[in-house]
């Protein structure tokens, strides 16, 4: 019984985990009379990890060894960071130092936590963009920094308004293209514009390209590193749940500036004792196979995107990547309503920040046939 042991501040600071909530409000809905629910609100992805890659895995854990089976480095693999730096060369036309200007994490989420641990300290300002992912909260509240917002404009694409920007104090920035929520692509000047204020506040910036590789219509895959001075200011993630589907594998990487990169392995080697080796030798496999799940994977979400725009014409905002498409709901039209009169789970746009009020996102990562009859549902809600 802990009823006079003291709770730290700092878990009183963190924000509702917006992800459980949404999943306790489901399991709630699920258990009442009716029929059976569609959720289009979680972006799980239904497809699995190419065969190739989970042959890896497999062939690696039976291996007895016990550099197999015991503590992996802490550093994670060298092979390992020399295929992520590989790719950002063959792919994203960046150069990068697999020693320096690469960590191996497991999984990006939790390394966006700790980033703002090590770069905010008590005081210090953290921005966001507006819409944001929830959890990008939850570092800033465990750092006690203060949390402000960069906001995106929808009319230029959803830019980040650096102009209107809070510019004193702040220590980090976050940014995330292709956007979830909102799945725009980086608009043209986006990077430039991070840079620019980074060296004029000295905030590092940090980029979730989670989605990345998921750009529609003939787009190029776009890293921020490869805007002229981006190393020398900030870092990527870079996370192999959703291109390759290994989202609970727990494989991702933080790439780019050379101080932040030795912060976070400092950090890592405080917190974790690496990551299974089979799990980093199947990294290896997706990183340097073929690549053609990846195009396969696109082609599969454009082609939900395009059934979902279709039924819900201007109410959505473009959609240009991501496995998302972010929709405006007509007044009265809320997420509540949605789960108790048609039984469909969308995302609130409220958890998404201030300016996601009146929004909902949809997931494209959701089956064929759950995804028709979730828009059926929406189109009765609609009409």
């Amino acid at each position: 019984m802990l009823g006079a042991v003291k709770r730290p501040a700092r878990l009183d600071r963190l924000p509702k985990q917006y992800f459980m909530r949404l999943l306790a409000r489901v399991q709630e809905a699920a258990a009442l009379d009716g029929e059976p629910l569609v959720d289009l609100g979680r972006g799980n992805p239904d497809v699995p990890p190419p065969p190739h890659v989970i042959e890896a895995l497999v062939e690696s854990a039976r291996e007895p060894r016990a550099a197999v089976h015991g503590y992996a480095p802490f550093a994670g693999l060298p092979e390992l960071r020399a295929a992520i730096a590989d790719r950002y060369r063959d792919l994203y036309g960046v150069e990068v130092d697999p020693d320096r200007e690469v960590a191996v994490v497991p999984g990006t989420k939790g390394a966006l936590v700790e980033l703002v641990l090590c770069l905010a300290e008590r005081g210090d300002t953290v921005l966001l963009p507006d819409p944001y992912y929830p959890d990008y909260p939850s570092g800033v509240a465990l750092a006690s920094a203060r949390l402000s917002f960069v906001e995106l404009d929808p009319d230029r694409g959803y830019a980040p308004r650096f102009d209107a920007a809070p510019r004193e104090n702040i220590a980090a920035v976050f940014l995330n293209y292709p956007s979830n929520p909102t799945a725009a692509a980086a608009p043209e000047d986006a990077f430039a514009a991070a840079v620019a204020f980074a060296n004029d506040t000295d905030a590092a910036i940090i980029h979730d390209f989670a989605y990345g590789d998921l750009v529609f219509d003939g787009r190029t895959p776009r890293s921020f590193l490869a805007e002229p001075g981006a190393c020398e200011v900030g870092v990527e993630l870079f996370s192999m749940s959703k291109s390759y589907g290994m989202a609970g594998w727990r494989l991702g990487f933080v790439v780019g500036n050379a101080e932040i990169v030795a912060r976070i392995t400092e950090l890592q080697d405080h917190v974790r004792a690496g990551i299974f080796a089979p799990v980093q030798r199947a990294g290896i496999a997706a990183l340097t196979g073929p690549q053609d799940t990846v195009a396969e994977r696109v082609a599969l979400y454009q082609a939900r995107r395009e059934r979902v725009l279709a039924a819900v014409g201007e109410l959505a905002a473009p959609c240009e990547g991501t496995f998302y498409v972010w929709i405006r709901l007509p007044d009265g039209l809320t997420p509540e309503r949605l789960l108790a009169e048609q039984r469909l789970v969308v995302a609130p746009g409220e958890g998404f920040g201030p300016s996601g009020a009146g929004w909902a996102r949809l997931s494209l990562a959701t089956p064929d046939e759950l995804i028709d009859l979730g828009l059926e549902r929406l189109r009765g809600a609609l009409s």
